[in-house]
């Protein structure tokens, strides 16, 4: 492929990944602010394109919508984040087209995914939810499967494979606005936007051509991907933990919970991962003791992911990667004493938007140390991507 493609390439995958870690952010803030359900309706809210602001706008509103009276502080957040969540599937989009281009079937696949998203959110406005649905699944298999049968170099099949996840994540958007917050959709829609900053952050990296010129690293490659997945596992605890509203269900104490090293708990109805449809979730449901067994397992798990990734920023130090090994030291320590901030001040809104923030940071780290183990993408497989 020519080096100006793979210079746009970069670029898109940059900027996309960038942007994906600022709806990141901004996601955080309008859950952990409570805004979750500022727009009763989807995609609209309150059924305007932006939200209402004249006075017979919000009288309308109220009276369309009596169970949600109008809140002008969180309607924008909400809609904001959709709106920027809508940039990001455009950039994405942009990606995967031009990942996909030269391959005929792929470029089409990805063109007829985007068209079956729009004629599905259309529906879904009308009101024709079972066909929305139909389209929906259409718009997320076509650039899955473009991404599986793609014969290019890894970095072009993530691109394909982000525009897959990202309509998906729309999907869990919806979700989480017409089933009330249910719990295990909020933690989806939250593992969804880590999983699109992931994607398109590594692709960034190895369109810049980032990885080793030979196999030395390629023994610290399963360590490092065993670190990827306990902290994706700690990432959807503190998913849960946030939907059931279990931040704060050990009051102000550290280490000790309710000031107690041993609480009662309720490990089983805290983690039932589906519960009864129509059952409004704001605010949780559970009880003291369920949202204490949560909370107390996000602290484990906690405990568990910081001694091995403290144990891996040691073991790739000494393996050549002191840069990298620092910065992912620097950066658990980080979300470690957010993570205790969180719970010694009472869950104060800017530190708890970071804690989320820094996780996406902290799995970046993994994914460039990954890379790094990785034999570096050479011009012969640039070249090759065109044939």
């Amino acid at each position: 492929m020519s080096a100006r493609s793979v210079r746009v390439l970069r670029g898109l995958a940059l900027l996309a990944a960038v942007f994906a870690f600022g709806v990141v952010m901004f996601g955080a803030f309008v859950r952990l602010s409570n805004a979750g359900l500022s727009c009763p309706d989807w995609p609209t809210c309150y059924g305007k394109a932006t939200w209402p602001e004249q006075q017979h706008e919000i009288a309308k509103a109220n009276e369309a919508f009596p169970d949600r009276p109008y809140e002008t502080h969180k309607a924008w957040r909400e809609q904001v984040h959709r709106f920027l969540a809508g940039t990001l599937g455009t950039l994405v989009l942009a990606l995967a087209l031009v990942a996909s281009w030269r391959t005929r079937w792929a470029r089409f696949a990805v063109m007829a995914g985007a068209v079956f998203a729009v004629a599905g959110t259309v529906l879904y406005i009308r009101g024709e939810h079972v066909w929305s649905t139909v389209l929906s699944l259409f718009a997320i298999g076509l650039p899955f499967l473009a991404a599986l049968g793609l014969h290019k170099p890894g970095a072009w099949r993530i691109s394909v494979l982000a525009l897959a996840v990202i309509i998906f994540q729309a999907m869990l958007g919806m979700w989480t606005v017409t089933l009330l917050l249910k719990p295990i959709v909020v933690m989806g829609h939250l593992l969804g936007g880590i999983t699109t900053f992931a994607l398109l952050a590594y692709a960034a990296m190895r369109y810049a051509g980032v990885g080793a010129d030979n196999n030395q690293l390629a023994p610290l490659r399963r360590l490092v991907v065993l670190g990827v997945v306990l902290l994706i596992a700690q990432i959807a605890l503190g998913g849960w933990t946030s939907a059931n509203y279990a931040a704060l269900a050990c009051g102000t104490d550290f280490p000790t919970c309710l000031g107690q090293w041993a609480p009662p708990t309720d490990f089983r109805q805290g983690f039932v991962l589906w519960r009864g449809i129509g059952v409004n979730y704001e605010g949780g449901v559970l009880d003291m003791a369920a949202r204490s067994a949560i909370q107390i397992a996000h602290r484990i798990g906690a405990l568990v992911v910081f001694c091995y990734l403290a144990f891996l920023a040691h073991k790739v130090s000494r393996r050549g990667l002191r840069g990298l090994g620092l910065l992912l030291a620097v950066v658990l320590v980080s979300q470690v004493l957010l993570g205790i901030s969180n719970v010694h001040f009472g869950l104060p809104l800017p530190v708890a938007t970071l804690h989320n923030g820094v996780a996406a940071l902290l799995l970046a780290t993994l994914l460039a140390l990954l890379a790094r183990t990785q034999r570096r993408p050479g011009d012969h497989l640039f070249s090759g991507a065109l044939r």
